[in-house]
């Protein structure tokens, strides 16, 4: 009963963070980490952001900033093709170590441009931003399901509105999801066990991503954020320690 409820949560998650508050995402990539194998996990978490990803674009596809959205795409391929590489590489002792690192980077990359707005200031405009932010996204998208930081990263630092910064991500997740899924599949981590799982979760991602569309226009996100960033870096370490 316990397991499941820690499913029905994450998928709860899954829903809450394609509404704009993305740092549930993470929240739900470490609890599904927690309750079967962190490597088999991704392939599990996969269909669920998929379907997530169609209820967003759904609701939110008249706010996209389609210019940031090509410049991330060449890069973000190429991190996807890193990242399948290097997960049919490492051990499955060590993946949930390697998660809980990744995930620890990641809350490094959103704390660094929340607290030095300089860094926002002199990166904005260079030509490496989409180069760099895409090319990471992609590789920890594939390894962690976690690309959402580095997107986070690189959107702030074009100054997207609200909206707009929804628009963009729930676009740019399905095209990147759908890329892994035939990837996810040739490593094993989809089975029709998992896929089982993911039917009986439905239900709790459409119930995340309604809530969440009711708290973007309600609640202040600041708040959520850094209450996320502190749940997430406890769960990496868990992760880590462990």
């Amino acid at each position: 009963m316990t397991i499941w409820i820690i499913a029905i949560i994450a998928a709860l998650c899954i829903g809450l963070s394609k509404a704009g508050f993305g740092g549930f995402g993470i929240i739900a990539v470490l609890l599904m980490a927690g309750i079967m194998p962190a490597r088999e996990s991704t392939g599990a978490v996969l269909p669920m952001l998929i379907a997530a990803d169609l209820m967003a674009v759904g609701s939110f596809h008249r706010h996209v900033a389609w210019k940031d959205f090509w410049k991330l795409l060449p890069t973000t391929f190429l991190g996807l093709l890193a990242g399948w590489f290097l997960m049919g590489h490492i051990p499955a002792a060590i993946f949930g170590h390697v998660l809980g690192w990744m995930v620890l980077a990641m809350m490094a990359l959103v704390l660094w441009q929340r607290f030095d707005r300089r860094v926002l200031a002199s990166i904005t405009h260079h030509p490496l931003l989409a180069t760099g932010s895409g090319f990471l996204a992609g590789i920890s998208t594939m390894l962690a399901n976690a690309g959402g930081p580095a997107m986070t990263f690189y959107l702030l630092a074009r100054g997207l509105d609200k909206m707009a910064f929804v628009g963009t991500c729930a676009w740019f997740f399905f095209v990147t999801n759908l890329v892994k899924l035939p990837m996810s599949w040739s490593l094993g981590l989809i089975t029709s066990k998992s896929l089982l799982l993911n039917l009986f979760l439905l239900p709790a991602i459409a119930a995340g991503m309604l809530l969440g569309k009711y708290f973007l226009g309600k609640v202040p996100q600041g708040p959520f954020e850094w209450l996320l960033i502190v749940m997430a870096t406890a769960s990496a370490l868990k992760l880590i320690l462990v």
